[in-house]
């Protein structure tokens, strides 16, 4: 193994190796790393995407109904929805979400992570947080993009609320929402390692959990360069879409 070479020439062979896609052998699993992480990456990007994908259809629409509604009574309600959200711990709502679903009605298996059905559950429970932050993020961006003075102009010009909402402040908005959700990569991809764990989903994170637990620190070693890598490239991708919603701004353009 080369173990009695100075240090600076194991670490050498170990970039080396790194850069060739060579992680090592797991002593878990006793395969190659990166063998295990390419078949434990699609069901975390499932997990993952699955979330957002609930995120974007119920937080966009009650982040602008919180904003439009703004101190009445169907704000306070989608705002307690909100606090609610981010209040509770993910980990204890996936263990209510298994007693219901899967133990009192069984309508949904309670772990594992073959077909459909074993994804609904940890998908609500990492998006419920994700609903509510996004929310408040929302609410937050079109309430100050409405005391603009461009909104005013429009609106004493008689157009309607909605084209108003839809063609100007809501894209304005998504510069700042998109820029947030960048941000939110490394927590999303947190978050998962304890959902799956909870779940028995046999992903990046239940593999993370397994390596720690089991010392196994050439699989540890993967997963967080995996991890750096996959929000490394999604900052990158959001770069580039917030270039095209704001087409002023030009990569590589300091000024």
């Amino acid at each position: 193994m080369g173990l009695n070479d100075s240090f600076l020439k194991q670490y050498v062979r170990w970039s080396k190796n790194v850069l060739s896609g060579d992680f090592g052998i797991s002593t878990k699993y006793n395969v190659p790393v990166k063998d295990e992480i390419a078949k434990r990456l699609p069901k975390t990007l499932a997990l993952t995407g699955t979330s957002v994908l609930i995120t974007i259809l119920l937080a966009f629409p009650l982040g602008i109904i919180s904003a439009q509604y703004k101190n009445k009574w169907i704000d306070y309600i989608i705002r307690f929805f909100s606090f609610t959200g981010i209040s509770i711990p993910s980990f204890w709502l996936g263990l209510m979400l298994m007693y219901f679903f899967s133990v009192k009605f069984r309508l949904l298996p309670i772990i594992g992570s073959k077909g459909i059905k074993s994804l609904i559950l940890p998908s609500i429970t990492l998006s419920v947080w994700l609903v509510a932050v996004y929310i408040r993020r929302i609410r937050a961006c079109i309430l100050e993009e409405i005391n603009k003075d461009y909104v005013i102009a429009l609106k004493s010009k008689g157009i309607s609320y909605s084209k108003i909402m839809f063609f100007h402040i809501l894209p304005n908005s998504l510069l700042t929402i998109v820029t947030m959700f960048g941000m939110s990569i490394g927590a999303i991809l947190g978050g998962t390692t304890i959902i799956e764990t909870i779940f028995e989903y046999r992903g990046l994170g239940k593999m993370a959990a397994d390596a720690i637990t089991n010392r196994d620190y050439f699989l540890m070693q993967g997963y967080v360069i995996w991890t750096a890598i996959i929000y490394v490239v999604i900052n990158l991708l959001v770069d580039i879409l917030y270039k095209y919603l704001n087409p002023r701004i030009e990569i590589g353009d300091e000024s």
